[in-house]
């Protein structure tokens, strides 16, 4: 098992794995965070394929075997666990060769022979809420995983779409989550998106991440998706939406602060 109750998890990385600079520069900053707060329990992430494109014009990255690659050198370098999404029940196989996690992307999350196969691959599964389901539908996508036999089962909240081009959180889905008896993790940076809205790509308000975070912490998240990038504005992906990896440290301090409130 990966999760541990009594440490925050914080799932973190770039959007798309870019190359190894990008994943490297990542990861030491988790190191340093880890030595720092030992109550964090560290997940590296990194998408090899953004198949979910506003247009076709736009990048989805390094593609499996390179993006594969790129995983299994900062699992071996650095020492996390690491996580990546999975879009077709072909790729889990090599893909649960290499991840620690197999994540489900929100539009996906209904794809019961994904949820399936996934369970069936030994690994951790995240499946993301989608955009498009109440809290109270997630106990039938948990319940495939849960048919499916999977070893560890998490679940994250992402927003829900509130008219066009953007999405709310509703701080009761933590509680609702939660009742299912699974890990309830927040997704931040992806819950401030604005699907569509920069002109054929995603817009986003990363401003809005840390007070989200902190309130999604006090009502009962039980860990953190944030992705990260050493300079946003030149990601291939989600730029708009990602913590700028240099405003981390100060980000996780405050959230950890929250946390450890929360808990009592």
């Amino acid at each position: 098992m990966i999760f541990q109750p009594k440490k925050l998890l914080l799932i973190a990385g770039p959007c798309s794995l870019e190359n190894e600079a990008v994943c490297r520069a990542v990861c030491k900053v988790l190191v340093k965070l880890a030595k720092k707060h030992p109550e964090l329990n560290i997940v590296f992430k990194g998408s090899f394929d953004k198949a979910n494109r506003t247009s076709a014009a736009g990048p989805r990255g390094t593609g499996m075997e390179e993006g594969l690659r790129l995983l299994a050198l900062m699992k071996k370098d650095y020492g996390f666990p690491v996580l990546t999404d999975v879009h077709e029940r072909q790729q889990i196989p090599a893909v649960a060769a290499v991840c620690d996690v197999l994540q489900i992307p929100a539009f996906l999350c209904r794809q019961t022979d994904l949820l399936l196969a996934a369970a069936a691959s030994g690994r951790t599964v995240n499946v993301k809420k989608g955009q498009f389901l109440s809290p109270h539908e997630m106990q039938f996508v948990t319940g495939k995983l849960k048919e499916g036999k999977a070893r560890e089962i998490w679940q994250t909240e992402r927003g829900t779409t509130f008219g066009y081009q953007n999405l709310v959180v509703d701080m009761r889905s933590f509680a609702i989550m939660n009742a299912l008896g699974y890990p309830t993790v927040f997704d931040a940076t992806h819950s401030v998106q604005l699907p569509g809205a920069a002109g054929g790509k995603s817009g986003g308000q990363r401003e809005f991440v840390p007070p989200l975070a902190q309130a999604a912490l006090a009502a009962g998240a039980s860990g953190l998706f944030l992705e990260t990038h050493p300079d946003p504005a030149k990601a291939i992906s989600d730029g708009p939406n990602m913590i700028p990896l240099g405003e981390l440290p100060a980000l996780i301090a405050s959230c950890l602060a929250v946390w450890r409130a929360a808990r009592g």
